[in-house]
């Protein structure tokens, strides 16, 4: 995963530059370490994601990473919050829309 780059448009534009899933980690560094608040996906612009108005102004800096399909962003991204999970996004993360996929994590979808 790249980063971590300070969370703004600008930023935003400049390294996230294909139309693509992705998944992404939003959080602040403190001594040299990345801490994670909050973890996510989109399923098919992760820039547009990124820029959302839900995260405007909330968080300082984001980690990014392009996936091929919207089934790995899934399955990437439930790795990435049983990993970190994140006191701002509290539940497991929802399946694509149309996909009947299980957690590779758990056992949510079973």
């Amino acid at each position: 995963m790249s980063g971590p780059f300070v969370f703004n448009d600008k930023t935003i534009d400049s390294i996230i530059t294909a139309t693509s899933p992705g998944v992404y980690l939003l959080g602040y560094t403190a001594n040299g370490i990345f801490y994670v608040e909050r973890t996510g996906r989109s399923d098919v612009n992760l820039n547009a994601r990124l820029k959302s108005a839900e995260y405007s102004g909330q968080y300082r800096e984001f980690k990014a990473r392009y996936c091929p399909t919207d089934v790995q962003a899934f399955h990437e991204e439930c790795a990435l919050w049983h990993a970190y999970g994140g006191s701002n996004n509290p539940y497991h993360p929802a399946r694509p829309a149309g996909k009947n996929l299980r957690c590779n994590d758990c056992n949510i979808f079973n």
